[in-house]
């Protein structure tokens, strides 16, 4: 059995995005990993470049930006493509496996592997929000998603790339892993999170209010949302630990949960209601 990694970067370093700890996060478990680098304003390509790994192979594309969103999977498909494995595990660069989690994985991988009745492994989603020890799971934020696929053809990456589909327009078979899927898109500083919604609008992704055009986005109470106790994937540790929003959120939460059983326990748990939160 082989397992490719891929991905798509484009202006990581402009935008903050942890992608070498994205890739590293995976890189343990492939035995190939694909990045398709955009044309960027930064030095994305070199950054790609610098990683320590003969497992990782760089493609080069322009981006269509008049393609709106649809850019992202036409890029992820292009990376896809040149994926060799059986299974093919993708990760935006905002999105981290914990190392915790890679034995299972590859367990399920191999347990499937000659299952044709299986499309692809499901991940339970953890979406961070302005800390790295909150998280959303209100409307509007998809709580599981697929990121590891059978790579046969008959599945593709669609619409701003969030998920795949069949070709053929039947459901896509999938599989619970039961394993969470760190995703950090949201856990910038005010300033480069309002520079990343503009850039979105500016393709096509989002549409702003006039007084969401602002130099520093606002992330509001934090409070009102779940507290995350659990670890981070070891491959984030320096980034959750300089943090400045993070660590001053996490005084807040010491005083407010000083005898909360998952404090001491650091059990990684979301909570399965959705919590409708209030701006």
């Amino acid at each position: 059995m082989k397992i490719s990694g891929f991905t798509i970067a484009r202006n990581v370093i402009k935008y903050q995005y942890p992608i070498i700890a994205s890739i590293n996060s995976i890189l343990p478990v492939c035995d190939e990993f694909i990045v398709n680098v955009g044309d960027s304003e930064d030095d994305t390509l070199g950054l790609i470049k610098a990683i320590p790994s003969d497992k990782i192979r760089i493609i080069e594309n322009a981006w269509d930006l008049s393609m709106g969103k649809e850019v992202l999977s036409y890029q992820t498909n292009l990376a896809l493509k040149e994926c060799a494995g059986d299974w093919a595990f993708y990760l935006q660069s905002d999105e981290v496996i914990h190392e915790n989690d890679l034995s299972r994985l590859v367990r399920y991988m191999r347990k499937y592997h000659k299952d044709d009745n299986v499309d692809a492994l499901r991940f339970r989603w953890l979406h961070f929000y302005g800390s790295y020890y909150r998280y959303r799971v209100d409307r509007g934020w998809y709580q599981k998603q697929c990121r590891i696929i059978r790579n046969n053809g008959e599945v593709e990456s669609y619409q701003d790339a969030f998920a795949f589909h069949r070709c053929d327009g039947a459901p896509l078979k999938e599989v619970n892993t039961g394993c969470f899927l760190y995703h950090y898109g949201w856990v910038q500083p005010q300033d480069i999170m309002a520079q990343r919604r503009a850039n979105a609008e500016k393709i096509g992704f989002i549409s702003l209010q006039a007084d969401e055009r602002t130099d520093a986005y606002s992330y509001g109470d934090l409070s009102r949302f779940p507290v995350y106790f659990g670890s981070h994937p070891r491959v984030m540790r320096e980034i959750v630990e300089t943090h400045p929003l993070s660590q001053e959120d996490w005084v807040d939460i010491e005083n407010k949960f000083r005898w909360h059983p998952l404090k001491f326990l650091k059990l990684r748990f979301k909570t399965g209601k959705r919590v409708k939160q209030s701006l």
